[in-house]
């Protein structure tokens, strides 16, 4: 019986250098695709809410307008530094959801489709946290995530009202 002991395939002490997609995170294309993708969302975002600000003065949903456009220009801004760090060009289009959202008419109604457009934003975000493997950029998403999870719920909560 031979004492020697086998040497590793692989070396647990190398696993950090392992590529992303090989270690099961998104790759740095894959994080660029979804980081414009949320972007183009957000812009969509920041013009419902920026535009549907005179229709809601004096209403309810006023003040939760003016939050989340600051949220969502917020978010704007977060992904761009993002995008810069990952050495990929930002997008510069703004997503579909904001004429589809301007073209209803009535603000409750609006605010009702925006909240969905907020759950979409969650969804994604839900999906691609597991696979992001860089701390600050999974900090900001986590942030965007909770964030979003408020405005959803206070959206709802004004529906209801």
């Amino acid at each position: 019986m031979s004492t020697d002991k086998p040497e590793p395939a692989s070396p647990a002490c190398l696993a950090h250098e392992a590529d992303d997609a090989y270690m099961g995170y998104a790759s740095r294309d894959e994080l660029a695709a979804f980081l414009n993708e949320l972007l183009e969302a957000e812009r969509a975002g920041t013009g419902v809410a920026l535009k549907s600000g005179p229709a809601a003065a004096g209403t309810k949903f006023a003040d939760l307008l003016h939050d989340v456009h600051h949220d969502e220009a917020r978010w704007c801004a977060m992904l761009i530094k993002q995008l810069r760090a990952l050495g990929v060009p930002a997008s510069t289009r703004i997503g579909a959801f904001e004429g589809k959202a301007l073209a209803i008419e009535g603000l409750p109604e609006r605010m009702a489709f925006l909240n969905r457009g907020q759950g979409w934003v969650v969804k994604k975000l839900r999906e691609m946290l597991p696979k992001v493997r860089d701390d600050g950029l999974h900090r900001d998403l986590s942030e965007m995530l909770a964030s979003h999870e408020t405005n959803i719920a206070r959206t709802n909560e004004m529906l209801k009202a």
